[in-house]
């Protein structure tokens, strides 16, 4: 009898214990729900949406549906262009990607990988085989774990069955790209070595001691490396070093300062960055930690720019996005590069490059 007894106290708590703990969670998810955006065909993706805001209790708030034809779409905001659908994601801190199946269209594919990478978990939703459209959700909405870490066990959001997708990240790299800056920044620092000492040997006499100017930067998959340049201007302390933006205007630095800024000679000392491997010939342009996390936090799709290794030049620059220029602007021709990377485009990135420092125009 006291077994018995044991046994149905321990049930009837263990039952109360995981009602009140599944009520919490519920009315949690209910009250701070994550924001999402729906993507697919704009007919299923506006019904994947609707049946979310009509069952709030499953988490998962739509704040817009990505679709290549609006036309068929009501209530929420339609975002037919992936800048629109990256602008949303910062606005409005979306968290969850729903792309709805079957598989979206390939034109939508770059944008998922770009949300995935840039912090979004992506799932796929099978708006064909949901449960009776009247019932509240059986289970409780998928919890934030990467999508290589989740168990396989099926997930439902408001009734539709889903499960996570990581889409296929393409990126640039790989033996032919290394081979091609190893091959052309170790040529390049051999040819150009005597005028790397004449450069040093000037800037030494115009400037005093110290010619070398060392800076942390942030590279592939948001990894740090220290960046070679000429030195052309003292910065005060680290502090305006790491935080200050541009000194291109700056009136104390020296007429040869200057001039090595103003032809990009100060950047050469690179060819050291990308033969060592901290970088590529072509990559979007490192920046500081400072301003990395700054503009990660306020442009669409900056972060997702480090999924590729950093480099002297790249699209953006030969496209006039140097200096002091638009971010967002940067970021979207660095992913542009990114997601259509190949070894020709390499190529013909740096001959315009070379074209385009026979008439330079400063950094």
């Amino acid at each position: 009898r006291t077994l018995l007894a044991g046994f149905l106290l321990h049930a009837a708590t263990g039952c109360a214990g995981r009602g009140a703990v599944h009520r919490r969670r519920r009315r949690a998810l209910s009250n701070r729900p994550r924001a999402a955006l729906v993507v697919g065909p704009a007919a299923t993706a506006q019904r994947v949406a609707s049946a979310l805001l009509r069952h709030p209790g499953c988490g998962v708030r739509p704040v817009g549906v990505v679709t290549d034809d609006p036309d068929g779409t009501t209530g929420l905001p339609v975002l037919s262009t992936g800048e629109e659908a990256r602008r949303a994601v910062v606005q409005n801190g979306v968290r969850d990607v729903l792309a709805v199946a079957p598989a979206v269209r390939p034109r939508q594919a770059a944008l998922l990988r770009t949300l995935a990478e840039s912090g979004c978990t992506v799932w796929e939703v099978d708006a064909d085989a949901h449960a009776h459209a009247g019932a509240p959700p059986p289970h409780a909405p998928p919890q934030h774990t990467p999508p290589q870490h989740t168990p396989h066990a099926p997930h439902r959001i408001a009734g539709f069955s889903c499960r996570p997708l990581e889409p296929a990240s393409r990126r640039p790299g790989g033996a032919g790209k290394r081979m091609l800056d190893v091959t052309v920044s170790g040529v390049l620092l051999l040819l150009l070595s005597p005028l790397l000492l004449a450069c040093a040997a000037v800037l030494r006499g115009v400037g005093g001691p110290g010619v070398l100017f060392r800076q942390e930067r942030v590279g592939r998959d948001g990894g740090t490396f220290t960046l070679l340049k000429f030195r052309t201007h003292r910065p005060a302390d680290e502090r305006e070093s790491a935080t200050r933006w541009s000194v291109a205007d700056d009136r104390r630095m020296p007429w040869f300062c200057r001039f090595l800024r103003r032809t990009s000679l100060d950047e050469l000392l690179q060819l050291w960055n990308v033969f060592r491997g901290d970088m590529s010939l072509v990559g979007p342009r490192p920046e500081r930690p400072y301003f990395v996390a700054r503009f990660s936090q306020t442009y669409p799709g900056y972060a997702a720019r480090h999924r590729a290794p950093a480099g002297i030049t790249g699209l953006a620059q030969i496209n006039g996005l140097r200096g002091d220029t638009s971010i967002e602007d940067r970021a979207r021709f660095d992913n542009a590069y990114i997601d259509d990377w190949s070894l020709w485009q390499d190529v013909c990135i740096l001959l315009r490059t070379a074209a385009a420092l026979v008439r330079p125009t400063g950094s």
